[in-house]
């Protein structure tokens, strides 16, 4: 039975292999990738073995030669119909990844034979359409020529093989998936803003989103930035009917929409409840044709981007009851909260995480914001410390929102120093975001630390929401006492004094061997005499 710690272990020596050939942002592709393929090819073996059997195999080997035998048997068309009903795809035996380790294991093998399996997989199903387009096994930063590239192949799959897809329990896998993510984010440093967010924010947004709703069973969550799916799939750590959540996600980047269907799968969410598309969330609004509103909408858009900004879009749905104000161009972080805001349902609750600048900026930002907070729609605003995200130093604050609520109060939480240094980022551990959680769910003022602000506080402040205007953790500085320090100055005065004269009279007892030598010993005599 595979361990999560083995398992961690041998994913990341993977890794190994690639380092060094490549940066980790293109290592990653090829090591998710070959993960994903294993955990495919093993899931359909162990199915085979199933369905013939009604049991989980022993080994893998013992499933391959199992279907290689049924195939030749009159209910091979029967057995590939019932796998390609319930998995989604069908392979061949020697594409399978028992298969390719035989021939890696042999120096026989075969990119050829992988790029068939890949594309037999990605043709079975519009779900698969796509997924393996990154991984391009003709690579020259694999090496140069023909047979080291294949070589290169061949050693990741030797070294993934130690990895028990199969037997691993729970949500074992799927975490293991984001471990490597996580460490693939670390390496790649800026670029990782683009399909990672850190665990500390990840799972205040999602236990946020996801408080009062635990219970919900078919519960729809919806991330429009989605990146790697993690921010989504977080949620289901805090539901009690995990199976039957729905997840909804769009991604720009191709190849990370192509990595969060992997996730999703390592994850052991269904194809039923996978909802993801590749396209640009402001360019047009998704979805229109299915469902359209969510329980719990949760989102880290890229900070500060740029966007069109045209005319139009004060007609479209999303936008058009902002007083005709669109978000700036060169500042769309307004275009995606009120897009998300949109798609949220009347009983769900937004989390998104977001620079500053868009609690006090004026303008257009300004005028939104107003609305806003008069409409109630800003629950909550929570200052994260700085240096937490890979592609930023600066801090960024989560802010809540919800419809239709009685009351428009805000709270305000101040976690700008909940965090401890880990290399390169702040981290916040599981001591600091349940602090932050303890203190948005009490709602209520806490010196240093929160302050619940009534629509008047707000109003007063012209819609400012600056945290700092709210809960202030200045401390005092300690008041001087004049007398002792006026005594202190007085002795230290007295102690130069002395130091003076008695360094003079060792000066004066001193014999020389030439004049100059006696001359600036005098004049440094003379310099003592002036203190």
């Amino acid at each position: 039975m595979a361990e999560s710690k083995d398992l961690l272990q041998v994913l990341w020596s993977g890794a190994d292999e690639l380092r060094g050939k490549m940066d980790a942002n293109e290592y990653k592709t090829y090591l998710l990738g070959l993960v994903f393929y294993k955990y495919l090819s093993d899931s359909y073996l162990a199915k085979v073995y199933d369905l013939l059997n009604n049991e989980e195999p022993e080994s893998l080997e013992e499933a391959q030669k199992q279907y290689e035998e049924a195939l030749k048997s009159e209910d091979a068309e029967d057995l590939l119909e019932e796998l390609k009903k319930s998995l989604h795809y069908t392979l061949d035996p020697d594409m399978t990844y028992v298969s390719m380790l035989k021939d890696a294991e042999n120096k026989k093998f075969n990119r050829e034979k992988l790029q068939a399996a890949f594309n037999r997989i990605q043709e079975s199903d519009e779900l698969f359409n796509g997924l393996f387009a990154d991984v391009d096994l003709y690579s020259n930063r694999l090496g140069t020529g023909d047979q080291k590239q294949s070589d290169t192949i061949a050693n990741v799959i030797k070294v993934l093989d130690k990895a028990d897809l199969i037997h691993t329990k729970g949500d074992v896998l799927g975490n293991a998936y984001e471990y490597l993510i996580g460490q693939f984010a670390s390496e790649t440093g800026k670029k990782a803003g683009e399909f990672y967010t850190p665990h500390g924010p990840a799972q205040i947004l999602c236990r946020i989103a996801m408080a009062g709703q635990e219970n919900k069973k078919g519960l729809q969550v919806y991330d429009p930035c989605m990146g790697s799916g993690s921010l989504m799939l977080s949620c289901k750590n805090y539901s009690n009917e995990p199976d039957y959540i729905k997840y909804y996600g769009q991604e720009l980047m191709p190849s990370t929409y192509n990595l969060a269907r992997m996730n999703m799968f390592l994850h052991g969410v269904l194809p039923e409840n996978q909802h993801l598309r590749n396209g640009d969330t402001l360019d047009a609004d998704w979805p229109t044709d299915e469902e359209t509103e969510f329980d719990a909408v949760t989102m880290n858009p890229p900070y500060s981007a740029n966007w069109s900004a045209a005319e139009g879009f004060t007609k479209d749905d999303r936008f058009m009851d902002y007083g005709g104000k669109l978000a700036p161009k060169s500042k769309a972080d307004y275009a995606f909260l009120l897009h998300g805001f949109y798609h949220l349902k009347q009983t769900g609750t937004m989390a998104i995480v977001l620079p500053h600048g868009v609690l006090f900026r004026g303008a257009s930002e300004g005028a939104i914001r107003e609305i806003l907070l008069k409409n109630g729609s800003i629950y909550a605003v929570i200052g994260l410390p700085s240096n937490m995200f890979y592609n930023t130093p600066i801090p960024t604050c989560i802010i809540v929102l919800k419809k239709h609520r009685e009351g428009r109060d805000v709270l305000f939480i101040d976690a700008s120093n909940l965090y401890e240094k880990d290399k390169k980022q702040n981290v916040m551990n599981e001591e600091h975001i349940d602090k932050v959680l303890e203190l948005y769910k009490n709602r209520k003022t806490v010196e240093k630390q929160a302050y619940l602000a009534s629509f008047e506080d707000i109003k007063a402040n012209d819609f400012n929401l600056n945290i700092p205007r709210y809960v202030d953790t200045s401390e005092e500085e300690e008041a001087v006492d004049l007398k002792s320090l006026s005594a202190e100055i007085k002795n230290t005065n007295k102690e130069i004094k002395e130091g003076n004269a008695l360094l003079k009279q060792m000066l004066e007892e001193l014999t020389f061997n030439s004049s100059d030598t006696e001359g600036a010993v005098r004049d440094f005599i003379s310099t003592l005499e002036d203190f």
